[in-house]
């Protein structure tokens, strides 16, 4: 149960060990890509900038450094064009996961309160806004938004799992729409580095918000363009009123990220060949992958950005998972993300290149 006496759905994930199990008995091993999890090494100059203040007895500091609040903005200017945004309004987060999870309830969102959420997203969406309590609403699912508007929108573009991309239209649109009913705008920006056939725009892109950053925050993660999954290396940044919100509640509960893992962020924050290098083998992965998929018979929707693909056989998921599964091929059916990916997997690029090499062998024959 959780604090709020609602009870979690199961781990989506754990529903899929039989076909786990499946692929693990194929003569060739296992290729897993049901789960965005990098398998690249870490950066050396990375490593080495953890090292370099291990020996850091104190209590780091829950806002973190300001080298660090600097390097994110920083960043965000030079690699996605936002501008205009003060250190104060920046902070780290133990990855990004985390933050998804748990905004609703720092920002006093609770029963009573609607939270809406892409119809087809990442299920952490709809466990946060069950741990605060509150109602959860699929947005291209509700016709109720205007009637009934939520305390809090989420945005994810790139979106985990189709890899669809928000034009600046789209989003201006939005942020008029939230700010004329007092909605709060978040947008997970953790794949928005990721773009191959379209270049994602932020949340806080000046020509999106007019200059002002009011009622909107965007959420970054370094685990996907620098390998950091296991550091837990992530940032909010967007209104500094809300900003300062989290902070004080973070203070309180104790959620601070590592001096070291700042002292890591900052260092691949500073250094887009870090980045640069990442793209090109996810790049790589990705076309392998996805003319294998459609060699094999499957269509490939939307995909423009992120991490992933966003396969169809026109059949149930399920069946499809057990397809790739009996071909040693783990990936996740689409129903894990909302009742209308049924008919869809998501394939994820996180494999080393052996094993990316050995799905499209195995999908070719």
């Amino acid at each position: 149960m959780t604090p709020t006496g609602t009870e979690l759905p199961t781990f989506p994930w754990d529903t899929i060990a039989e076909q786990k199990d499946l692929a693990r008995a194929h003569p060739d091993g296992i290729v897993d890509l049901s789960v965005g999890t990098p398998v690249d090494p870490v950066a050396p100059r990375i490593r080495d900038a953890l090292a370099a203040v291990s020996d850091v007895p104190g209590y780091p500091a829950t806002h973190g450094t300001v080298e660090l609040r600097t390097a994110a903005l920083e960043a965000l200017s030079r690699r996605h064009g936002v501008t205009g945004i003060e250190p104060d309004a920046v902070l780290p987060t133990i990855g990004s996961k985390e933050m998804v999870a748990w905004l609703p309830t720092l920002l006093g969102v609770g029963a009573g309160d609607r939270v809406a959420f892409p119809a087809l997203s990442y299920p952490t969406y709809d466990v946060g806004v069950r741990l605060a309590g509150a109602e959860a609403v699929r947005t291209e699912e509700s016709t109720t938004l205007d009637t009934s508007p939520p305390a809090l929108l989420w945005l994810n573009s790139p979106s985990n799992p189709t890899g669809r991309v928000l034009g600046l239209r789209q989003l201006r649109e939005t942020v008029e729409w939230a700010r004329s009913r007092g909605v709060i705008v978040a947008s997970d920006e953790c794949y928005l580095a990721l773009g191959w056939d379209t270049e994602p725009v932020s949340l806080l892109h000046p020509e999106v918000h007019g200059g002002d950053t009011s009622g909107l925050l965007a959420l970054h993660s370094l685990s996907k363009t620098a390998s950091l999954a296991g550091y837990r290396a992530g940032f909010v940044t967007g209104d500094p009123r809300l900003v300062r919100r989290l902070l004080d509640v973070r203070k309180h509960a104790g959620m601070i990220v590592p001096r070291p893992v700042q002292e890591a962020m900052r260092t691949a924050l500073d250094d887009d060949d870090v980045l640069r290098e990442q793209r090109k083998r996810y790049a790589a992965r990705r076309e392998t992958l996805a003319t294998a998929l459609r060699a094999a018979g499957f269509r490939i929707d939307h995909s423009e950005s992120g991490l992933y693909l966003w396969a169809t056989r026109g059949e149930h998921s399920a069946r499809t998972v057990d397809w790739l599964a009996h071909r040693g091929i783990l990936v996740a059916p689409g129903t894990f993300y909302g009742p209308s990916g049924s008919e869809h997997v998501r394939v994820a690029l996180t494999a080393t290149d052996e094993r990316v090499d050995a799905a499209a062998r195995r999908l070719r024959m």
